[in-house]
């Protein structure tokens, strides 16, 4: 993808510190800079609520899990995005961001709802017992996509993101949570791992895995975050 100058870029990070917002970001910003953004950081979404400023920005990054998001906010951030702001975000920094508002939700398109871990026994009451081995599997319809050209399923041990979504997103990468015999489900059930939305003019852009730095680093996520947010740009 060619880089265009004098872009502008809006980073949002904050809220749960569980997934590094700081450090996971700035993984990040060097690659924006380099593609010609000016970037910004700010540690709550309270930019969102400027017009002024949000009809300058051609990119959100947002990775701010939990917390809360003000309705003028909200306003500012959906209004920018139908305006034609792009807006990517990995893991629970933008699918499982403001569970005060289900605006928020209607934006994305899909909301984190679980991540099934270990077996009991094997629980020992750190973020570990959310990692499990598995697949994210590339759908037919992505080979030619802009952020999943060329590349092929993989695998990871780290948490499996089960989210609840709706039909008006396009996935691009699917992953399955297996029925064992501990769970309380019956068959198995297949979640969005990487998808986009149009929503105006403007376009997001989310992938499920990224719980920690590690997992950021892996060629393959760190690949389609750098084209999703290149994809998702003004």
């Amino acid at each position: 993808m060619a880089s265009d100058q004098g872009r502008k870029a809006l980073v949002v990070r904050g809220g749960w510190e569980g997934h590094s917002p700081v450090e996971a970001t700035e993984l990040f910003i060097p690659f924006l800079e380099k593609n010609g953004f000016e970037v910004r950081r700010a540690d709550s979404p309270a930019p969102y609520a400027d017009p002024s400023y949000m009809s300058g920005v051609d990119l959100i990054v947002q990775c701010y899990t939990m917390g809360t998001i003000a309705p003028e906010e909200l306003k500012g951030l959906e209004a920018a995005i139908r305006a034609g702001t792009g807006m990517a975000g990995w893991h629970g920094g933008i699918a499982d961001s403001y569970r005060n508002s289900s605006d928020y939700l209607h934006l994305i398109g899909g909301q984190f709802a679980c991540h099934p871990g270990k077996h009991p026994d094997e629980r020992e009451g750190t973020q570990a017992d959310n990692f499990v081995p598995y697949t994210v599997n590339l759908l037919p319809e992505a080979a030619g996509h802009p952020i999943t050209e060329g590349l092929a399923d993989f695998d990871l041990v780290t948490e499996q993101y089960w989210v609840l979504t709706d039909d008006y997103i396009d996935v691009l990468a699917t992953t399955t949570q297996r029925v064992r015999p501990w769970d309380p489900w019956h068959r198995e059930v297949t979640s969005p791992a990487l998808w986009t939305r149009q929503w105006g003019e403007g376009r997001i852009f989310v992938t499920t895995p990224g719980h920690s730095l590690d997992v950021l680093q892996h060629e393959t996520v760190r690949t389609i975050i750098e084209r999703g947010m290149l994809w998702a740009s003004r």
